[in-house]
């Protein structure tokens, strides 16, 4: 299994794409015979020419050949990724990387070296990593990815050519598919994976390199700071998932200290193997000296070896005490025990604080030599991760807690209508005033119903985990579907009854962040931060916050809802609005962006997405999640790891420091602005137009396996909503791009814009302009435009014509008037002559793939009419999850 791929200047990855996919073409003829090879050259000429039918095959062989094609794909993508990372070494080399890049383009701007030093104190880059279900590979088979990838970066020797021949061959003897779906903390597991690989080398590197970075303009990177950071649903995320229970959530966090711990614990250990400062040679401080005879009074577990042997080594012996006590914070911590002062560490403060102890010793004493390296990197790896290696955030749908509240204020008999049937205003009054007072509205455990405890048990498990992990442990509460002001105030009346807030005794623990999901929400954004603000209560508890309010912007349902012009388009609106609603308040406005891998679900490159957010709403801080394919992309590979964090981390102190006006002038900011409401309305029309016609349901699950996506395995969410079945109402966005993207028709991703783009005829000039000069229409149309290339509707049509009803089959020619208009419109304004034409390595990459994705297709087309049919086999499923987890992997995307 080879093909044919760019010339000249990929002529090295071409070469390690035919040796791996050679390699699995020996393994399936050793284990399969040539017949199997014959077989997969049989079905490629079958998709490419239509005159040819693919032959009914039986179910073990679709199974193998489904297996032969999503191997190739593996072997092909993870070749690219070492590729890529190859290049972005040679470029680093040459000229530097993105940190490099973006403070060149803030000196050129004439930017203050004091400016720097003001912008840097306050950056806070997050990535936040989610259990959204959008990863159909394994991680079993993500290590034997990465063990070939790390064989093709060594030296072209026979020994290499074995292990590499050895590890295809250990690929196709795995079983790509899950056994059963990932329970919770399975999913916090395979988070917790990727964050000890970053925590322990990338984050370090990116920050060392922007300490030499600022070091340029003579300033300095505070020891202590935490510019880049992570956060984590997996274990808080409860929307629509009752899987997620209060004892998991306690659960997760537990699993993330002690692997944060065990992370900080090797530091510590190898730092001690080779800090061996003398005190025969040297000198060290008092305080560290104080301070180790302090510890060591708690800690009788010293063995009396080390004292003996360490009495003139102190830094050795300090840090055998910091160890232990990491040890016994461990152990607390696994069973639940209080925390013992003098023994162990109550949290990541108290830890931080000794070795900000040693390093100012090792600093005044031994110089900057030798407390730079391993010293200041374990420094920053506590500052970074504290002890559980992210920052969790809890997620409840905003129902539940007024569900919840609803009981305990009926209960207590003062108002005068149900809490159910009174008004949002009245909801809002009565919740305003009952923050405002101390007393609770009834003993815990509350007195109300399971789903109501489950939601309020949640608020007592975060106050346990701040009161045994730290402040850091869980900071943001996260109030799906919030409509309006009444949401956010229940859910911070909850935090009240659990102890979390208590305004009156300056108390506020956690912070409440709206997530506004739909259009109609992002069109709402200005009353309700607006609301919210000027709510005495709630001013209060920001005020106890540090005047901070963050905002979740919901990039997928928003799509679903309203397609991808207008969700775009809504969510650069929204970011304004509240920022200048932020600023009248004098708060500031933390913008958390809820992006999919997906564009249909706001993906696409992240540091062109940070650019082009408006000015104003990035000043120093980017908090995004990250989930999926997208997280085993971008982080699988330590150097590319480096590169997308940097990107993060420059991107964010670029547009931080350059872009705080608008970039356009007045005139062309209301020119542009009136084209796209226009480019917006029109395009969201057609597309309701399409998603509200009665047939559409029945066309989508007809002719996209979407059906089957609950059988992959691959998340522990349901992917309906709660009470909500049938149709595509209840249907989450991540199924919802599942389906479009299988059957290549990837309506969420580009449907629409081209009658939006042909409404504002005669203003194609102005839409060119907008293209060349302003960033987010331009990384609006690139990433509709590489939608559109992926999109391939002559392999929809076999879906189509296969398995939809046939009085549905004039839905797809809408799809296809439609993309046809989009595309020329695009191209139009672009100036290009096809699509992808500035990406060409992309574009033929895309190419190349498209002769095995091909047959892919038609095997599922051929398995899906089966299932359709009304056959029903084991077989039959796992053959079809097969081609599903072939076209994923083809695509590089799922949802």
């Amino acid at each position: 299994m080879s093909e044919h791929l760019p010339h000249a200047p990929e002529a090295p990855l071409r070469h390690d794409i035919r040796l791996v996919t050679s390699m699995l073409g020996e393994t399936l003829t050793r284990t399969h015979g040539q017949e199997l090879l014959d077989l997969v050259e049989s079905v490629r000429l079958a998709a490419k020419d239509d005159s040819l039918d693919l032959p009914e095959l039986d179910l073990p062989t679709a199974m193998t050949l489904a297996r032969a094609f999503t191997a190739y794909f593996h072997l092909a993508n993870v070749t690219e990724q070492e590729h890529r990372g190859r290049s972005l070494l040679e470029q680093r080399g040459e000229h530097g990387g993105p940190l490099a890049g973006a403070m060149r383009r803030v000196r050129e701007a004439g930017t203050e070296a004091e400016d720097v030093a003001a912008t840097v104190a306050q950056v806070a880059v997050r990535s936040v990593f989610t259990a959204h279900p959008t990863e159909v590979a394994r991680r079993t088979t993500l290590d034997k990815l990465r063990s070939v990838a790390a064989l093709l970066e060594e030296p072209d020797t026979p020994r290499r050519t074995r292990q590499l021949e050895g590890a295809v061959d250990l690929l196709w003897q795995t079983d790509e598919l899950r056994i059963d779906r990932p329970e919770v903390v399975d999913e916090a597991r395979n988070g917790i994976y990727y964050l000890e690989g970053l925590t322990s080398a990338a984050v370090l590197d990116v920050l060392e390199e922007l300490e030499e970075q600022l070091a340029d303009w003579g300033v300095e990177l505070p020891l202590e700071t935490t510019p880049l950071r992570f956060g984590t649903w997996m274990g808080g995320d409860r929307d629509g998932n009752p899987n997620v229970t209060p004892d998991t959530t306690r659960q997760v966090l537990r699993l993330q200290a002690t692997h944060g711990i065990a992370v900080i614990r090797r530091k510590v250990n190898e730092l001690r193997r080779t800090l061996s400062v003398s005190v025969r040679l040297s000198t060290v401080s008092e305080d560290l000296l104080a301070r180790t005879e302090e510890m060591l009074d708690g800690l009788p577990e010293v063995e009396p070896r080390y004292r003996r042997l360490n009495v003139e080594e102190p830094y050795r012996l300090f840090l055998t005490c910091v160890d232990l006590r990491l040890q016994v914070t461990e152990q607390r911590i696994r069973t639940g025990a209080p925390h013992q002062p003098g023994r162990d560490y109550r949290d990541d403060a108290e830890l931080l604080a000794d070795l900000v102890l040693l390093h100012a010793s090792v600093l005044e004493h031994q110089g900057p030599l030798l407390a730079g390296g391993d010293l200041q990197r374990l420094v920053r790896t506590v500052a970074a991760s504290g002890l559980t290696l992210a920052t969790l955030d809890v997620r409840e749908h905003a129902e539940k807690h007024h569900h919840a509240l609803g009981q305990l204020l009926d209960r207590l008999g003062t108002l005068d209508t149900p809490y159910a049937d009174l008004t949002q205003a009245e909801r809002t009054e009565v919740l305003a005033r009952e923050l405002a007072v101390h007393r609770p509205l009834s003993q815990q455990p509350p007195p109300i119903d399971d789903d109501g405890r489950r939601t309020a048990e949640v608020f007592g498990v975060i106050r346990e985990a701040l009161d045994s992990l730290g402040g850091r442990a869980v900071e943001s509460y996260i109030i799906s579907m919030t409509r309006d002001v009444d949401d956010v105030l229940a859910a911070a009346l909850l935090a009240r009854e659990a102890g979390l807030v208590d305004l009156a005794g300056g108390v506020a623990r956690i912070g409440f962040v709206p997530l506004l999901e739909t259009v109609e929400e992002l069109e709402r954004v200005e009353p309700i931060l607006e609301g919210l603000l000027a709510e005495p209560s709630y001013r209060e508890l920001l005020r106890l916050r540090g005047d901070v309010q963050e905002v979740m912007l919901g990039y997928s349902d928003s799509n679903k809802s309203g397609g991808i012009a207008t969700s775009q388009w809504q969510i650069q609106r929204a970011q304004r609005l509240a920022r200048d609603v932020a600023r009248r308040h004098g708060v500031r406005l933390r913008f958390f962006h809820g992006r999919g891998g997906s564009v249909g679900r706001g993906g696409g490159p992240t540091y062109d997405a940070i650019m082009a957010l408006p000015f104003g709403t990035v000043d120093g801080e980017v908090k995004l999640t990250e989930q999926g394919e997208v997280i085993s992309d971008k982080y699988a590979l330590p150097v590319l790891a480096r590169e997308n964090l940097e990107l993060l981390v420059a991107a964010t102190l670029e547009a931080s420091l350059l872009h705080r006006r608008d970039r356009r002038t007045p005139e062309q900011a209301k020119r542009w602005d009136d084209l796209m409401d226009q480019v917006s309305a029109h395009a969201h029309r057609r597309y309701c137009d399409l998603v509200e016609r009665d047939d559409l349901a029945e066309y989508f699950l007809a002719c996209t396996p979407v059906d089957l996506l609950g059988s992959m395995h691959i998340g522990s969410r349901p992917s309906k909503r709660p009470q909500q079945d049938a149709g595509l109402d209840g249907l989450r966005a991540i199924p919802w791009v599942f389906g479009w993207t299988q059957s290549r028709q990837i309506v969420p991703g580009w449907f629409g814009v081209g009658s939006g783009l042909a409404a504002v005829d005669g203003s194609e000039d102005d839409l060119r302009e907008m293209y060349a000069a302003w960033p987010f229409f331009r990384t609006f149309l690139d990433n509709v435009a590489m939608t559109l290339f992926k999109a391939d509707l002559e392999v929809a049509e076999r879906y189509v014509t296969t398995l939809a009803p046939e009085h549905t089959h004039g839905i797809l020619a809408v799809i296809r008037e439609e993309y046809d208009l989009t595309c020329a419109r695009v191209l139009a304004v672009t100036g290009d002559e096809r699509l992808l034409e500035r990406e060409p390595v992309l574009r033929q990459t895309l190419e190349v793939r498209e002769n095995y994705l091909e047959p892919l297709h038609l095997l599922q087309v051929q398995l899906l009419s089966r299932l359709r049919a009304g056959e029903e086999s084991p077989d039959l499923e796992r053959a079809l999850l097969l081609t599903i987890n072939g076209i994923a992997a083809g695509m590089r995307n799922t949802g």
